[in-house]
């Protein structure tokens, strides 16, 4: 990257440690370290940039550390003929008025997003933390006192590979064993939480024979089960940051955490009778228990989609955020829960959930059982390749 980029990015002129390495982890260590930290931080990882940005964002990169640094724009408007003073100029009015540490804040997260997509899946070392293999499409780490799990996978909304499913199983399992954390965190990277299953999955049961979709849908059906058990036994609290739209079994997991929050513009659907499939995550009980019978019916059966604040209602999150507010909101959230006693918090949970562990237990095997007969039905089949098709 050449000075003049620099510049433009909003790097300072003056010994800024520009040659740092970039953690690719260093999106969730917002929740613990000050806004300065993580601006700074921010201008590190700038260097890692393997594709030149847009000249939009540039600029708007260029303002928000003018704002951080400086404050609101000073100096008069440059000439006619001077178009790059200009649109700098321009891009700072625009945040005339933000507050440095807001616009700190901002610049960290929009140098984070630029990251999002090139980031390894994996830590600097090679690894995921307690030993966990690097899986394509998640962002595992620990910072402090909480173990973070975060989909990556933005060009895909996120949506859940077989290997991803298996990943969050085994680090599920991990933060179980890791003393040094209290909390689990789960969040998405980019404009969705989740999309649910990878339905482009389904396409290679096109050309397979009867005996294949068969074998096929029982792997997964098994993954599938393990999953949701990995939710049930889960020792520690489970925050879910809810970033964006949620789908499929994005929702229906929903019950099994112990706190919710979505920004304002998510929205929650469970289509499983236009696919052609049946509900999973132990849906079938919790979400009865939560919003009663008939509006459970209406969400799991009749396709009804669901605001954030509609979600708020029945219970399926705790708390909606403006979307511009959602990431300080977050780090508070997280600061607040994992500063409780580690120990109180796994004997509480432990005595919340062994009243209905053994029916979720139940419910999860019956509903993998359904589910799995479904996949290798023809109206699945039909359901799933009018989707794609449509796509």
């Amino acid at each position: 990257m050449s000075s003049d980029d620099q510049q433009v990015f909003g790097c300072p002129e003056h010994n800024m440690p520009f040659n740092a390495k970039h953690d690719s982890y260093a999106d969730f260590s917002r929740a613990f370290a000050s806004n300065q930290e993580l601006f700074e931080k921010a201008q590190a990882n700038l260097k890692t940039l393997k594709d030149e940005p847009d000249v939009d964002v540039k600029l708007q990169m260029y303002a928000l550390f003018k704002q951080a640094t400086i404050g609101d724009v000073q100096g008069s408007r440059p000439g006619m003929m001077d178009f790059a003073g200009r649109a700098k100029y321009d891009a700072w009015v625009k945040v005339k008025g933000v507050a440095k540490e807001e616009a700190q804040l901002k610049y960290a997260k929009l140098v984070e997003s630029l990251l999002g997509e090139q980031q390894p899946v994996s830590s600097p070392s090679g690894s995921s933390p307690m030993g966990l293999a690097p899986v394509d499409g998640l962002d595992i780490s620990t910072e402090g006192k909480v173990f973070q799990i975060k989909l990556n996978r933005p060009k895909k909304f996120n949506a859940l590979t077989l290997d991803m499913y298996r990943g969050i199983i085994a680090a599920l399992e991990a933060s179980n064993n890791d003393k040094s954390t209290s909390v689990t965190v789960i969040t998405g990277t980019g404009n969705f939480f989740c999309s649910g299953n990878d339905l482009s999955n389904f396409a290679k049961a096109a050309s397979a024979s009867k005996a294949e979709v068969k074998a096929m849908a029982e792997e997964a059906a098994q993954v599938l089960k393990q999953y949701i058990q990995a939710y049930i036994d889960h020792e520690k609290p489970l925050i879910c940051l809810i970033n964006g739209p949620a789908i499929g079994i994005a929702v229906t997991v929903l019950p099994l955490f112990d706190y919710v929050m979505a920004t304002d513009k998510c929205t929650f659907h469970t289509p499983f009778a236009t696919l052609g499939q049946s509900p999973e995550g132990a849906s079938s009980y919790t979400f009865p228990l939560l919003m009663g019978q008939l509006r459970a019916a209406e969400f799991l059966i009749l396709n009804k989609k669901l605001t954030a604040h509609q979600a708020l209602e029945v219970g399926l999150v705790n708390e909606v955020v403006p979307h511009g507010e959602f990431e300080a909101r977050a780090v508070s959230v997280v600061q607040q829960h994992s500063s409780l006693p580690p120990e109180s918090l796994r004997i509480n949970k432990k005595l919340l959930r062994s009243h209905h562990k053994d029916m979720l237990t139940k419910v999860n095997a019956i509903e993998c059982d359904t589910i799995c007969e479904r996949w290798q039905s023809k109206e699945c089949a039909s359901a799933i390749a009018a989707f794609l098709t449509r796509k």
